[in-house]
């Protein structure tokens, strides 16, 4: 578990390449449940306490958006980027991301319980208490970004990658792992699910700081 360089290696993660078409604007209204949109670019528009259930939004991009309670559930996201948005309390319970940047997102309370992430980018922005519980993931990558108290229970993560990420009271109970990358978290802070390290990498220093952790997972008292 502890990386040794090369004897360490795992599969890496395979990155989503989203090259957006000339963009329409948004022309305003409401989203809509079951909407469909297409090749659309939403400038700081506000999209509080709307809902867009089950929609799919493919080709476009939502940059300085507001999501709080905005309601995105069983929705799909597919060759989108999504720049500097923000919000409370956003739902995307049950939605489907693949080839999707995110990019300084500042989010807290996000549902993204029972989605499945695939081919998505989160680059830099700070994301607090999300909810990931049953999620899937494969071949998602954080990087130097902040996550504050992600509940990962029961989640599957498949090549997830952590670069320069500050990881705080992370749950990962249950959680499946198979080739994840926890050694660039500059800061890794696991709360619950010290078991379900299994499948992932950590570095030696990592290891050091994580010790009193193992120890009370096997019942060893450290004196």
């Amino acid at each position: 578990m502890a990386g040794r360089g090369k004897e360490a290696a795992v599969r890496p993660v395979r990155r989503p390449e989203v090259r957006l078409p000339e963009l329409r604007a948004y022309d305003g209204g409401e989203l809509e449940p079951e909407g469909d949109y297409d090749g659309l670019e939403f400038t700081a528009v506000d999209f509080a306490g709307q809902s867009a259930r089950g929609a799919r939004f493919m080709d476009c991009a939502l940059r300085r958006c507001a999501l709080d309670e905005a309601v995105l559930s069983r929705g799909r996201l597919i060759d989108c980027v999504l720049s500097g948005v923000r919000g409370v309390g956003t739902d995307l319970s049950q939605a489907s991301l693949r080839d999707v940047e995110v990019v300084d997102a500042r989010l807290g309370g996000i549902q993204l319980h029972g989605a499945v992430l695939e081919r998505v980018v989160v680059r830099g922005g700070k994301i607090d208490f999300a909810n990931l519980r049953k999620a899937r993931l494969r071949d998602v990558a954080f990087e130097g970004c902040v996550l504050v108290e992600a509940d990962f229970g029961g989640a599957q993560l498949e090549r997830v990658s952590f670069e320069d990420c500050t990881l705080t009271r992370v749950d990962f109970s249950a959680v499946r792992m198979t080739d994840v990358d926890l050694r660039g978290a500059v800061g890794l802070d696991v709360a619950r699910g010290i078991d379900s390290l299994g499948g992932a990498v950590i570095s030696t220093a990592q290891l050091m700081d994580l010790a009193p952790a193992f120890a009370a997972q096997v019942g060893v008292r450290v004196e």
